[in-house]
């Protein structure tokens, strides 16, 4: 017959609940708790829980905790978490690493709560975004939450060459603000943009929607055009590449350059970022359609772009129009008649303003 084992039944967990059972409620499996280090066996640290009795850790949760052990002595108070109420010996099992862990991540969640900026110092990178230590945990902080200064300008959006900008912040520290914070799938997500957007907005606070601002160029990207204010060099905004220009342009840097300063006009202020644009500068050329332009007119353009279904043409009084491939028979006779940078004629299909869209065919 097989020996029988029987949990022990007086200890001070098991009299403390007969005793007081309104106590011991307040204690349960997963808490937080402030224990006193006692001594450490090779293979066992006992630790004092006051009138709940002796906690202890064992197994791989020793192992776990071999550096947080090294450093304590006798009677040093630390944070532990219940993962066992009794066990076979009547001791109350305990996760030091656990502990530190659960009170890390406790720690982020009040820092995230108040909203608080903190340093950070970036360890690593990918295409994505930087990566950077908080409390022993991992931070991520992606591309699109960097400062607008820190935003990697790449025209091509090569994930190679953003690795490459990337790359140089890893060993600086970054002012954030934490994002998001999720122990259950171990997600930290942090801002940089976010840290920022507080003085940018009260610095914003001097300006609204209609203001026309004296700018400089910071940086061009296939997107859009980053520029700060003259009066203002703390603030940079976006001209985004569709209020470039009233026609389609293929690339920012076929209007400006860097450092190159021009006059915008601010079209939305939210969240502590400013998108200014230069089209509502400019005469609209749409506005006198009917003027410049007529059905079944000839007029002379000049080739700007080829596409596999056509080709978009400039014309005159900033207008652009497109003619479709099926005039020319396909795609190679297309560009055999048609040079990008070459003036040709071509005759008015149809205009419809409300589409603001031009039809060209063949002269």
């Amino acid at each position: 017959m097989p020996l029988m084992t029987t949990k022990k039944t007086n200890s001070p967990l098991s009299q403390l609940i007969k005793t007081e059972p309104d106590l011991i409620s307040f204690l349960r499996e997963g808490d937080l708790v402030e224990v006193k280090f006692l001594k450490r066996t090779p293979r066992t640290a006992y630790f004092n829980l006051d009138k709940f009795g002796t906690g202890v850790i064992y197994g791989i949760e020793l192992i776990n905790a071999r550096n947080i052990l090294k450093e304590l002595k006798t009677n040093d108070v630390v944070p532990a978490k219940i993962i066992n109420m009794e066990n076979d010996d009547g001791f109350i099992e305990l996760s030091l690493a656990g502990a530190y862990q659960q009170k890390n991540w406790q720690q982020l969640k009040e820092i995230k709560e108040k909203e608080e900026a903190i340093s950070v110092k970036i360890i690593g990178a990918n295409s994505g975004g930087l990566v950077a230590s908080i409390n022993e945990v991992k931070a991520f902080l992606p591309v699109s939450q960097l400062a607008n200064e820190h935003y990697p300008r790449i025209d091509d959006n090569d994930r190679n060459k953003i690795l490459n900008e990337l790359r140089k912040f890893v060993g600086q520290e970054l002012k954030v603000k934490i994002l998001d914070v999720n122990p259950r799938t171990n997600k930290l997500i942090i801002s940089e943009r976010g840290a920022t957007e507080q003085n940018a907005k009260e610095l914003l606070e001097q300006y609204k929607v209609g203001d026309v601002v004296d700018a400089l160029v910071s940086g061009i990207a296939d997107f859009g055009i980053f520029i700060r204010f003259i009066d203002n060099p703390a603030i940079e905004g976006l001209i985004h590449i569709f209020e470039i220009e009233h026609r389609l342009i293929d690339h920012p840097k076929e209007i400006t350059g860097l450092n190159e300063s021009l006059k915008a006009k601010i079209i939305e202020i939210k969240d502590g970022r400013v998108f200014l644009s230069l089209k509502a500068l400019k005469p609209d050329p749409w506005d006198n359609i009917n003027e410049n332009l007529k059905e079944s007119q000839e007029v002379s353009g000049t080739v700007y772009k080829l596409n596999p279904f056509g080709s978009y043409i400039n014309l005159e009084h900033g207008l652009q129009g497109m003619i479709h491939v099926t005039e020319f028979g396909g795609l190679d006779e297309m560009k055999k008649e048609l040079e990008i940078g070459k003036e040709s004629k071509f005759i008015v299909e149809s205009i419809k303003p409300e589409e603001r869209r031009i039809t060209l065919k063949k002269a």
